[in-house]
């Protein structure tokens, strides 16, 4: 299977899981799926953590570019998961 062939795999693989609710990470144990909901109940820093994107993981990048926009995406996670805690708790 050539190289172009398998990414269209995995397009095919991360949007079909999107479709029945899940997201796909990649993880150290290869690609996992997951529902989106229960994704989405942990802390914050299992959802930065389970992105690669923690601010610890981020610093390590320091020398791709795109760390920035990373680090930017870990706080906005962060900012996002707070507001939608305090929000529950409200409910």
């Amino acid at each position: 299977m050539d190289e172009k062939q398998k990414e269209e795999n995995l397009k095919n693989l991360i949007n079909g899981e999107w479709e029945k609710g899940n997201i796909v990470v990649a993880t150290f144990e290869g690609l996992q799926c997951m529902p989106l909901e229960d994704f989405l109940n942990q802390p914050a820093d299992g959802i930065s953590y389970d992105l690669n994107r923690s601010e610890e993981i981020v610093w390590t990048f320091i020398n791709d570019p795109k760390w920035v926009n990373d680090f930017a995406v870990a706080k906005t996670i962060r900012t996002l998961k707070e507001r939608l805690d305090k929000a529950n708790e409200k409910a």
